[in-house]
């Protein structure tokens, strides 16, 4: 495989309404793999089984996926349950440790957007991750609602809009397409 260090790692962000955050995350991440440079993701907020944690197993050691979240959907909750955000915090600080370790050369913080708009994660402590990356670590943070504090540091901002989804028709979530 190819080069294995980024001389420069910028910070991107996708959020928007939409399917595909995370999708696009893992695309990179799998882009990444073919030139030798190894992924971090923290699912944020999930616990549930979803078929990236097999493919990634199939990855290894490129593509590693570690998840911080219960097997259930969080639902608004003001102030959140404590369960929730002691787990974030845990992810957070497992995620930073990966981002600083040498070990890899992107860090996905997926759905960290969601987590923020949740309350489980300040913006403070993105705009930390911001400006303590190392130079040649690539950070992406997924998810919607983005705060827009991350997204004037950001140096990637991509929204996924939606257009029309089959959602609106009543198909449900689907094997190896959402899940």
């Amino acid at each position: 495989m190819g080069s294995s260090v980024l001389p420069k790692g910028y910070v991107q962000v996708y959020t928007g309404n939409c399917k595909g955050k995370t999708t696009a995350s893992l695309g990179l991440a799998f882009r990444a793999m073919g030139r030798g440079l190894k992924t971090y993701m923290g699912q944020f907020m999930k616990g549930q089984y979803y078929a990236e944690l097999k493919s990634a197993e199939m990855c290894k050691p490129y593509i590693t996926i570690e998840q911080y979240g219960k097997d259930t959907f969080i639902h608004v909750q003001n102030p959140p349950l404590e369960e929730d955000v002691k787990m974030a915090g845990i992810g957070l600080k497992k995620a930073k440790q990966a981002m600083n370790s040498g070990q890899y050369n992107i860090i996905i913080f997926d759905e960290i957007n969601t987590a923020h708009y949740f309350h489980l994660i300040t913006t403070e402590e993105m705009l930390e991750i911001i400006r303590t990356k190392p130079d040649n670590v690539e950070v992406i943070f997924t998810g919607r609602y983005a705060p827009q504090e991350v997204i004037e540091a950001a140096d990637l901002v991509t929204e996924m809009a939606e257009i029309k989804h089959y959602y609106e028709k009543g198909v449900p979530a689907r094997d190896g397409i959402e899940r």
